[in-house]
């Protein structure tokens, strides 16, 4: 029960008051202790009773005082100085610098007292761990945004990191024109081969850390580090949802997880800063070029079209177009999932473009949408063009860890003069039913 707004003032008027009940008692105890009655009741004997019980009380208050008071003391001024040093260095760049030796309060119990202790002391270091990781994070997000350029983004951001977790080696893949490809790499051999391993693609798809103990009697063999790793850390960059590339990280010794959760939480950083960059170079190339194939998007290939129409028609020319469709890709899409179905898709613009002429132009419509415009091409070379471009794609295939898939394309095609068009739109139209039927008859063909 509190008496006064002060602990120790409390515990005084308690300890006198309990001094002074103990005294009251303390004869009637006497008499049944066989002394005599006279003596036990009277009033002196009560008044050194009393007397007995209040210095007890009073010793006691001393004894509190002096043992537990000092030790709250210690631990008030303690809490004082940092309060003071937060306060100082409160909107500047500085730290909560603690050591044991300057910050922490000896723990020379096991009561209460000591478990405030070792909590203080926890606490404090926790704070100052904090702040540390809050300075660090601000410096990291600095350099972050210093760059717009992804090449010079990722060297940056995984140099930063390795030398913030004293991580040995490490690398950085990013998702381009749907393959994973290593922007960056320190400590590690076969970087190329890095975006086909199962484990990373597993982690881009699933969207969740992957971490793989090593133990020292396991035998590796093609070890892909310079040194001996003990644990690695796929850590996938996500930005809203969407994979944008991984982290992976080669260490000589485990790390604790919340170190991998930090680490997570500076992914998210880069994720931010990553889709800038990616975003910041397909700005530069969206004027004329497809983002993901690097052929000629559609606004640029029809306004080529429309010039090369007239041109033909102007000097009595010829002018081969070919529309070009993938079979059954929404099918690859959800088998694959939408990384691969990237992958194709770059792998049909590499295998089409490496069949054309000089001059000729492939454009990405969308999808898996293609136009071929064929420059002075009559009609038997628009065919002759449009079944290399066909076989050549059904004879290529791309590695998806360890299986490899193959797809086909159906093309439709025409050729002027030969067909009667006014303007390039009939020409497009023309095209488009050769498609059709193509696909309609079992697709894998190329017919004009």
């Amino acid at each position: 029960m509190r008496l006064t707004k002060k602990v120790f003032n409390d515990l005084a008027i308690w300890m006198m008051g309990f001094g002074m009940v103990v005294g009251l008692i303390f004869p009637f105890f006497m008499v049944l202790l066989g002394m005599d009655r006279t003596i036990a009741f009277s009033w002196w004997f009560f008044l050194v009773c009393i007397a007995a019980g209040l210095c007890v009380g009073a010793v006691n208050i001393f004894l509190a005082q002096s043992i537990v008071g000092k030790r709250l003391m210690t631990l008030s001024e303690h809490m004082q100085q940092i309060e003071t040093h937060l306060k100082g260095i409160s909107g500047r760049e500085d730290i909560l610098d603690c050591t044991p030796e300057n910050c922490h309060i000896p723990v020379d119990s096991e009561d209460a007292i000591g478990t405030s202790s070792r909590s203080f002391n926890n606490l404090v270091d926790t704070l100052s761990a904090s702040m540390r990781l809050e300075k660090e994070i601000r410096s990291y997000t600095s350099m972050l945004t210093s760059h717009l350029e992804t090449d010079q983004l990722c060297k940056s951001a995984l140099s930063k990191l390795l030398e913030m977790f004293s991580i040995p080696g490490g690398a950085i893949l990013v998702e381009t024109s749907g393959r994973l490809e290593t922007f960056s790499s320190i400590g590690l051999k076969q970087n190329d081969q890095l975006g086909e391993n199962q484990m990373i693609l597993s982690c881009m798809q699933s969207l969740q850390r992957a971490v793989v103990d090593i133990p020292e009697e396991v035998q590796l063999d093609g070890v892909c580090t310079t040194f001996r790793p003990m644990q690695v850390i796929v850590q996938p960059v996500v930005y809203k949802q969407v994979p944008l590339g991984v982290l992976v990280f080669a260490l000589a010794q485990p790390i604790a997880k919340e170190t991998a959760d930090t680490i997570e939480l500076f992914s998210s950083s880069l994720a931010l800063a990553l889709h800038n960059a990616l975003t910041h170079d397909q700005v530069q190339k969206l004027a004329a070029v497809d983002p993901l194939t690097g052929l000629y998007n559609r606004r640029f290939g029809m306004t080529r079209l429309h010039e090369e129409f007239v041109r033909s028609i102007k000097q009595d020319g010829s002018l081969g177009l070919l529309m070009l469709d993938v079979d059954k890709f929404k099918q690859v899409n959800d088998t694959y999932g939408h990384t691969v179905g990237d992958r194709i898709l770059r792998s049909v613009s590499t295998t089409a473009r490496s069949q054309l002429r000089e001059g000729d132009i492939l454009v990405r419509l969308g999808g898996d949408e293609f136009m071929v415009i064929l420059l002075g091409a009559n009609r038997e070379d628009t065919l002759d063009v449009a079944e290399s471009i066909r076989r050549k794609i059904e004879e290529k295939r791309v590695m998806y860890g360890d299986q490899e898939i193959h797809v086909t394309v159906s093309i439709g095609g025409v050729s002027f003069p030969e067909c009667d068009a006014n303007e390039e739109h009939e020409l497009i139209e023309a095209a488009d039913r050769a498609l059709y039927l193509v696909k309609e008859s079992g697709r894998n063909r190329a017919t004009l």
